[in-house]
């Protein structure tokens, strides 16, 4: 069941955010967060164009990357099992292949690391990876934060996106979610898995950017079809779109 829409003060976020980071005091956090990305000068250079359609075929993989080297995306988005065919059909171009780990449920049970080391192998240059949803909607940070660390560790100075299937989660879940992503090391907090209850909000950005400030980059995915509903979300505080409408969402 998704989490229900009720009206939550910026005072009651920032506390709950506040109570995450003290239940998490424990966790050793990297020396400096990342900060937010320069500004890109187009929206095409915010966009990842996104193929994590179990039914993608291989000619899929190859106009989703040609789409993205025509249009000058920043990225693709591909599965695990599509990334070494991505890095060498984009190698010598500017697109990055970003990949997914213990996508879209989030197992919780270590695979991700695994997951993530042969991604870098096979030339992936970022990694989005999915949060202990079960841990994070439970309370237990600790265990929720320590598998994002290691997934950091696994992925060798390579950026790291959280996923935190803001649909699933209240907007305290949410500031709680964003606690973990920075102090288990990520360099984005990013919404949504594209399989959940509902895509990205801007209301999801307004809580993102409002508690990260400017520590972390916010990634928006899941919904988000065209160049308006893009702009949106960059309005509200997002750096980067998720969207397999990346055509349509550069405008």
């Amino acid at each position: 069941m998704s989490a229900k829409n009720t009206p939550v003060t910026p005072k009651k976020i920032s506390a709950a955010f506040a109570e995450a980071v003290a239940a998490l005091s424990g966790i050793k956090p990297r020396r400096a967060t990342p900060g937010r990305p320069k500004p890109p000068t187009s929206m095409a250079a915010r966009i990842e164009h996104t193929l994590l359609a179990s039914s993608a075929t291989d000619e899929d993989v190859r106009r989703v990357c040609r789409e993205a080297e025509r249009h000058e995306f920043r990225a693709v988005c591909c599965l695990p099992r599509d990334v070494a065919a991505c890095h060498r059909r984009l190698d010598g171009t500017a697109v990055l292949v970003v990949t997914v780990l213990d996508f879209p449920l989030a197992g919780g049970d270590g695979a991700a690391e695994a997951e993530c080391r042969r991604a870098v192998e096979a030339g992936a240059d970022e990694v989005d990876m999915v949060v202990d949803l079960r841990a994070l909607r439970s309370g237990r940070l600790v265990a929720a934060a320590r598998g994002v660390q290691r997934v950091v560790k696994a992925a060798r100075g390579r950026p790291v996106k959280v996923i935190l299937e803001t649909g699933l989660l209240t907007p305290e879940q949410i500031a709680a979610g964003a606690a973990v992503a920075e102090i288990g090391g990520a360099s984005f907090a990013k919404t949504s898995t594209g399989y959940g209850p509902r895509g990205a909000s801007v209301e999801d950005i307004r809580i993102l950017r409002a508690i990260l400030g400017d520590r972390l980059g916010i990634k928006a995915s899941g919904g988000i079809r065209d160049r308006a509903a893009a702009e949106a979300m960059v309005a509200a505080g997002a750096d980067l779109i998720g969207t397999s409408n990346g055509p349509a969402c550069a405008g």
